[in-house]
């Protein structure tokens, strides 16, 4: 479930893309709010049952992501999973099972975090490139396919 002050936000963000914050797109939030890490449509369909058709919860997708409401990750050949982007659900990284591929989100200690972004800085210095943010993805086995 969101919190009213998501909602805004994202009613806020959807009105400035002169988009409106429908029902169907609400469900598909609240699904991802309650999600450990991001889903795939087939999976959000799952949750979210016959509330949202899937051609409409396909668009509710394609809106949110253009704009910039949720974040896409490709963590499979042709799979595209979403989550809130990170303006919303906060700075996060993954871990991404190689074989049955979920992605389950992970907090970073603040000192690992900060230790992160100054290998970040190092690399893209070092390449004359200026990092804006950064996110990690580490793959292998979760625990139910180890």
């Amino acid at each position: 479930m969101t919190t009213p002050t998501i909602d805004r936000q994202i009613e806020r963000r959807l009105a400035d893309a002169d988009v409106r914050y429908t029902r169907g797109r609400r469900v598909v939030i609240s699904a991802l709010a309650e999600a450990d890490g991001p889903r795939s449509a087939a999976e959000l369909s799952r949750v979210i049952g016959e509330s949202v058709p899937l051609s409409s919860l396909y668009r509710s997708l394609a809106v949110l992501e253009e704009a910039g409401v949720l974040a896409p990750h490709f963590s499979s050949p042709g799979l595209t999973r979403y989550e809130l982007a990170e303006w919303l659900s906060g700075h996060h990284h993954h871990l991404v099972c190689i074989c049955c591929g979920i992605v389950q989100d992970i907090e970073v200690a603040d000192g690992l975090e900060q230790r992160l972004q100054e290998i970040v800085a190092d690399i893209a210095g070092g390449v004359s490139f200026s990092e804006l943010n950064h996110a990690l993805e580490i793959e292998g086995h979760c625990a139910g396919c180890a």
